[in-house]
């Protein structure tokens, strides 16, 4: 089985380019600054940089809402490849071609608040109205996932 879960923050935007023809892909390239869970020295942490590689629709969503810094869950298998260089040198590449990725943390801890705590925020729980359907009070339709 080839699958793999990765989790870490994007070390630059990802580059997207569209491949040629009638029915154009979009294809999406960005790397995951992916930490270390245990490293060998102890005090000084390590990370791995992984390159994933999205095509399609995974593509237009990593152009449109991916930027540096963010980060992300990844899930996707590991491809191998070699190629021969200007120089006539074979190169060998590993990627994770991603069948899915998701964000691991909400915009506002990305935007500021990386690694400290913030105190947990109280707020009114959504009432029901009888028909079926809650309302939903203010200041909490930022965190729903359909805006």
């Amino acid at each position: 089985m080839n699958r793999v879960i990765l989790m870490g923050r994007l070390t630059r935007d990802p580059e997207v380019r569209y491949s040629q023809g009638e029915n154009a892909t979009a294809i999406a390239r960005y790397t995951l600054a992916v930490d270390r869970r245990f490293n060998r020295n102890g005090d000084e942490n390590t990370a791995d940089f992984i390159g994933c590689v999205a095509f399609g629709r995974q593509a237009e969503f990593a152009e449109k809402y991916l930027r540096k810094g963010i980060k992300m869950l990844v899930t996707g298998r590991i491809q191998t490849g070699s190629y021969t260089n200007k120089d006539g040198i074979k190169v060998y590449t590993t990627d994770v071609v991603v069948e899915d990725h998701e964000f691991a943390e909400s915009k506002n801890a990305s935007s500021g608040q990386e690694g400290g705590y913030s105190a947990p925020v109280s707020r009114p729980e959504p009432v029901s109205v009888g028909d079926g359907f809650m309302n939903i009070p203010d200041g909490i339709d930022e965190e729903l996932p359909f805006n």
